[in-house]
């Protein structure tokens, strides 16, 4: 195993949302991913691949809300949630009502088109 410098905190996407329990299964983390509902500082992401650093904000769109978060760090494990709430900052409006099971099924038609 390689150890990377400390300065270097680069990590896949896919492999920061399974880290910090955003997503269940870094499988799960990929078709979010690919299905081009996250989108860092901004710029839209399809690549599981793409790399992203702390600092870095990220826009996701999941299936019961949307997250505005800021990546505090990268993870180097799935670990409890306590601990992997340490990885980034929630910056998403407290107010933000869930979304109801129709508008849940409208964002699902939408993927698949």
């Amino acid at each position: 195993m390689t150890e990377k410098p400390p300065g270097d905190q680069r990590q896949r996407i896919d492999k920061w949302l399974f880290f910090s329990r955003l997503c269940k299964s870094r499988s799960l983390a990929q078709d979010l991913v690919e299905a081009g509902l996250v989108r860092v500082n901004g710029e839209p992401v399809t690549q599981p691949s793409r790399m992203i650093k702390p600092g870095d904000r990220l826009d996701l769109q999941l299936e019961s809300r949307d997250l505005v978060l800021l990546v505090r760090d990268s993870g180097t494990r799935r670990g409890p949630y306590e601990e992997a709430r340490l990885l980034y900052e929630d910056l998403s409006a407290d107010d933000q009502p869930r979304l109801t099971a129709f508008e849940r099924a409208q964002r699902r038609v939408r993927e698949r088109e």
